[in-house]
């Protein structure tokens, strides 16, 4: 990529206005353009990813993000030995900070963090505002980029002295960003093989008829950082089955929580509703008598992943069970992607 040279000083005002254009200097800062996140049309297929994850840029030069997905992110840069805030922030729909949301162009060099604050606020738009945050680098280091709303989306940002060469330039980029983007919500899609085996209506009394609340995987491109992949679905989205049966939804997603919600949906979903109880296997149930009723799962989510040198991770919540003591048409949603379309229907005869 060409990159605007400052003249070097010459003799003369009439040496420079002719030849200064040619002349060898320190280069000017470039803005570079990525993206974060992509999906499908009917956005039940996401890519939680940075891309590229992965750009080398020079010292003094900045990053915009441009949303390319409905669902929500975070631009964000800790320090070294900064504890990550939690995933979905102390009061539900709002963002966690690192603390607090720092303005769009704000400078990272690794002494203090750096946080876009939720984009995806509102529909799509490119240009100022929630749907696009830049970042300017002015100092020579290696930068994780994170997501603070997805524990597994990372990215790698090296800057370089002035002086040195780039390896790619933005058209490599911006090629790359479209063939990720499109590769990873076509492997999304491809995840619905692994749904349960069982869907369907009950036919065996002694076993729950099951849907897939969710699939998901997680992966790792050359060392540069992680990158999701969630099918924000309830697989089979309307089942049919009997008075006195039971329905039992499992999240298969790795890192995606989800939530099965009745009725009217709680300020924070994350805990279960005051009828969900515990099961003997570590699942949860509740019962449901009416159309009316209002049941909430509380999130589903496997387990965090484990790590040298912190105790254990306690065992998730991945399964809920409802039994239906009533005839009706039953629907429900979750609560955190259902503005993505993931919504289901019971019908119960």
């Amino acid at each position: 990529m060409k990159r605007r040279r400052i003249p070097q000083q010459l003799t003369s005002l009439a040496a420079a206005a002719l030849i200064g254009a040619a002349a060898p200097g320190a280069a000017s800062a470039e803005q570079w353009m990525a993206r974060v996140g992509a999906q499908s049309p009917d956005m039940g297929s996401q890519a939680q990813a940075f891309l590229p994850n992965e750009m080398w840029i020079h010292a003094g030069d900045s990053i915009r993000w441009t949303l390319g997905s409905t669902e929500i992110h975070t631009v964000t840069f800790l320090t070294a030995t900064q504890l990550r805030p939690p995933n979905l922030g102390p009061v539900f729909g709002f963002g966690v900070g690192c603390p607090g949301n720092t303005p769009d162009g704000a400078a990272f060099d690794g002494s203090s963090c750096v946080n876009s604050g939720l984009l995806g606020q509102g529909p799509i738009t490119v240009g100022p505002g929630l749907q696009t945050y830049s970042v300017t680098f002015p100092s020579p280091n290696n930068f994780k980029l994170s997501c603070l709303v997805h524990q597994y989306m990372q990215g790698t940002i090296h800057v370089l002295a002035a002086s040195a060469p780039l390896p790619h330039d933005q058209a490599f980029y911006d090629a790359q960003a479209s063939k990720q983007g499109a590769s990873l919500v076509a492997t999304t899609s491809g995840l619905r093989g692994l749904e349960n085996s069982d869907e369907g209506e009950n036919e065996d009394d002694s076993h729950p008829a099951t849907i897939t609340a969710g699939i998901g995987a997680i992966l790792t491109t050359s060392g540069a950082g992680g990158q999701q992949l969630s099918l924000v679905r309830f697989l089979q989205p309307v089942i049919v089955v009997r008075v006195g049966d039971t329905v039992e939804w499992t999240n298969h997603d790795p890192s995606e929580p989800h939530t099965v919600t009745f009725g009217t949906e709680p300020t924070d979903p994350r805990p279960p509703s005051a009828n969900v109880s515990p099961t003997s296997d570590g699942a949860r149930q509740a019962t449901i008598s009416s159309t009316t009723d209002s049941v909430n799962s509380g999130l589903l989510a496997l387990a965090f992943q484990d790590r040298p040198g912190l105790p254990e991770t306690p065992l998730g919540v991945t399964r809920f069970r409802v039994t239906f003591t009533a005839p009706g048409t039953y629907k429900y949603i979750c609560s955190l992607h259902d503005n993505l379309g993931m919504v289901g229907t019971v019908i119960v005869h």
